[in-house]
């Protein structure tokens, strides 16, 4: 990733503010219009995509459900089960599990993504008699987010002698307003490791995954911070995973502190320092504990693995930013990491950010993998005439899930206590 009756995706709010909100309704005729992202599910194809996997009935049975409810504290029980049920629906669908609902793949992670969106354009524009405050319906989304990402759904087994804990993140999908149909591999991913457990020469491994937004406003509101402090200290491994470049993994070593402004699903540009809790003591840089030699030397599937090391730097005492193929140099500050200056970049600077804050960085093996780029077969390029899937891009998206496994397996080898 270099450069979802009343309808805010405001994340980072505790749950209790829709409870400790003021009581003020809000007013008839006043309501939220759907976000620049949930606007684009009215589109040709995310209909399609939803049909095609039986996901359509999702929001229409948040409305029915949403009609029912008397109270806040109702609608609040109601968007938390709904939120959960699509997340076990899409990991079950992903897997095997039950219907598949329709003839798209069954790895395919777009029928969440659009999904999604449909509850949550429901939840910002629902009106109900009993009256919302604005805290309560960003408390709702909040809610419907969080559930539906998989953010509430980590549990590893109380135990089981020498299990070992895997906590890996995806995306959305994104850049949409290029090309629509697009999948993500690292949120396919997720719904395809989800709970799965690895075996490895020390044992088996257990995976647990969560989904995060493409928005630079719901990291500033501390979306990673809140969902991964609870596990950092529990899990043996971690890994950020997202959609890179093309043709190949890259183990991205370090990443930087910086913001470079590139459109996120809401069309909304940041150009900034990565805003994190107490800035004064926030570094430029932060590194992988990964064990990359070890994942770039081993055969994990069809996709060459680099250990990724160039970064973008203005130069202590320097004014204009300067390419570094191997890293940052002392004092600099950061422009680009590893990964860019997008979100990709950024989950990874939070979570390794967070890994170091908890006292962590020289015991927890964490960072960022890149996945190729999930492309369409030949011929089928033009998102004005192509399809929403062919068999390349079928294919290409299994061989990096199996690759991302693959990784997964050698990391957790290559740190085995021993």
């Amino acid at each position: 990733m270099n450069s979802i009756r009343v309808r805010i995706g405001v994340l980072g709010l505790a749950l209790v503010a829709g409870f400790a909100a003021p009581t003020t309704a809000t007013a008839a005729g006043t309501v939220p219009s759907p976000t620049v992202e949930e606007q684009r599910l009215d589109k040709a194809v995310p209909q399609e995509i939803l049909d095609r996997s039986g996901f359509d009935d999702v929001a229409p049975g948040l409305t029915h459900a949403l009609d029912g409810a008397r109270s806040y504290a109702q609608a609040h029980r109601i968007v938390v089960h709904e939120g959960s049920a699509l997340w076990r629906r899409a990991v079950d669908r992903a897997q095997g599990r039950g219907p598949a609902g329709g003839d798209l793949a069954r790895d395919d992670d777009r029928p969440l993504y659009w999904a999604r969106l449909g509850m949550t354009r429901e939840v910002r524009t629902w009106n109900p008699e009993f009256g919302l405050s604005e805290g309560q319906r960003a408390a709702l989304i909040d809610a419907l987010e969080r559930t539906s990402r998989g953010q509430t759904e980590v549990r590893y087994p109380q135990h089981g002698k020498g299990l070992r804990r895997v906590l890996v993140t995806g995306f959305d999908p994104f850049t949409l307003d290029r090309d629509i149909r697009i999948s993500n591999p690292s949120g396919a991913t997720a719904l395809a490791l989800d709970g799965t457990v690895i075996e490895t020469a020390d044992g088996p491994a257990r995976v647990e995954t969560v989904v995060f937004p493409v928005r630079w406003q719901d990291f500033a509101d501390g979306t990673v911070e809140r969902t991964l402090r609870p596990y950092l200290k529990k899990v043996d491994l971690f890994t950020t995973v997202s959609q890179g470049r093309v043709g190949r993994f890259d183990v991205e070593r370090t990443n930087g502190a910086w913001r470079g402004g590139f459109p996120d699903n809401d069309n909304i540009s940041r150009t900034e320092t990565v805003p994190v809790s107490d800035p004064a003591s926030q570094p430029q840089w932060t590194t992988t504990t990964l064990p990359y030699k070890e994942i770039v030397a081993a055969n994990t599937g069809r996709f060459p693995v680099y250990d990724h090391t160039e970064v973008t730097e203005i130069p202590a005492g320097g004014t204009d930013p300067v390419v570094r193929p191997d890293g940052p140099t002392a004092g600099s500050t950061a422009r680009a990491g590893g990964g860019g200056n997008y979100l990709s970049n950024e989950i990874a600077y939070r979570a390794t950010l967070l890994r170091d804050r908890l006292g962590l960085h020289d015991t927890l093996p964490g960072g960022h993998v890149h996945t190729p780029v999930l492309q369409f077969g030949t011929g089928n390029t033009d998102p004005a005439t192509g399809t929403v899937t062919d068999p390349q891009f079928l294919q290409n998206r299994q061989d990096i899930i199996t690759q991302v496994r693959a990784i997964l397996t050698v990391a957790v080898n290559a740190t085995a206590a021993g």
